[in-house]
Order: C-alpha cells, then structure tokens, then sequence
C-alpha cells in the first residue's frame, strides 16, 4: 500500500558540502519540524522559552521547538537548567543516589520518546572515597513527542483546532561541596495547539497523472 510513497527527512550539509547529519523516519506519516531539527543541531536557536521557573538550588527555562503541531509531527520540548555555582546534580545511571529524571505525565494524544540527557562528569567523592556521575553548570533535557497521527484523533480537532497542556515534573536532588539537600520535584508544563492537516487536493491539472 506504501509503494512508491515518498519517506520525510532531512539532511545537514555543512559549508564543505560534506554531510554532518540525517533525519528520517520509518512512517510517512510521521515527521519531524524544520524548528524541531534546528533545536537539535543549534539548540541555543531552534528552542522558544515558554516559561522561566525558580526552583531549590537551580532555575529552569521551560522552552519548545513549535507552539503548533499537527497530527504526526514530532516536536521537541526542552528544560534549560542552570545551577549555581558548586552546586551538582546527580545525572541518570548514577548508583545509590536520586538522579535528575523529566518524568512525563501520559496522554493518548501525545507519544512521548525517551528524554535525552546531556553528558554527565565524573565526581570525586574522598570522604567516601566514590565516584559518581554528575550535571554542573547550564545543561538541557530535551524530549520530544509524536502527535497522534489516528484518523479518530484527527477528526476529533475540528476546523480550529485544540490546545493542549502538556504536564511533567522534573525530580532531582541537588548537593554542594559540603551538603546533599532533600529530593525535590518541581511541576512544569507546556501548551501545544494541534491544528488538523490540510487535505484540500491539488488543481487537478497539476495532478499526477
């Protein structure tokens, strides 16, 4: 049924005519934003803060690829988080310890995929004599999500559209040279409005013939 239709995808092709990175998918159905791509080879450019948070012991900048989505787009959420400094987090895979973790709340209308973390650092620990994985400084956990792209959700958004809140909650426990302080989980949020897609056919004198 699929023969001969055209896969979505995107190549990066740097000043040396050389290509750096490629992005398909699978299903034609499904397909990544021009803005989603950008936030992944230029983060600092293709992510819109949304909303700024205050937090214990760090500052979250709560950002999006898109604002707008349709069925089937993949679009990429994101959490900046900046520490002060001195001040530590424990990075996922860390032992005996409460990592930082972005933990999303389900819906059926999204399709979350596993959240991406940043490059941890190793800590040395000499009191305890231990080394363990850590996140310093300004860093970002970025996770993206697949609309649903099901005929019944699509004909459930009507001419105009729904907006949707997508929730989370970021849990971690943060420490300095001298004192661990108590896990903490902080909400956050984000809205997605999902606009059904244009199904008007082409002129028919321009149509494949």
């Amino acid at each position: 049924m699929q023969k001969g239709f055209a896969r979505p995808g995107y190549f990066f092709i740097g000043p040396d005519g050389i290509i750096k990175e490629k992005f398909f998918e699978a299903k034609y159905r499904e397909r990544m934003t021009g803005n989603s791509i950008i936030s992944k080879l230029f983060p600092e450019l293709g992510q819109e803060v949304t909303e700024k948070i205050e937090a214990s012991h760090l500052q979250l900048a709560i950002e999006q690829s898109d604002r707008i989505g349709y069925p089937g787009t993949r679009i990429t959420l994101a959490a900046e988080v900046r520490l002060p400094p001195d001040v530590h987090v424990y990075a996922p895979g860390a032992q005996g310890y409460k990592p930082i973790k972005l933990v999303m709340d389900t819906m059926p209308e999204m399709e979350f995929k596993p959240a991406i973390y940043p490059q941890s650092k190793t800590l040395y620990l000499p009191v305890i004599n231990e080394r363990v994985p850590v996140l310093e400084g300004t860093f970002r956990i970025s996770q993206d999500l697949k609309v649903n792209s099901g005929s019944q959700f699509a004909a459930s958004l009507g001419e105009d559209g729904k907006i949707f809140t997508i929730t989370a909650k970021l849990e971690y426990q943060a420490c300095d040279k001298t004192e661990c302080y108590r896990p903490a989980s902080v909400p956050v949020k984000w809205q997605l409005q999902v606009f059904p897609q244009d199904r008007t056919r082409a002129p028919v004198d321009i149509r494949h013939k």
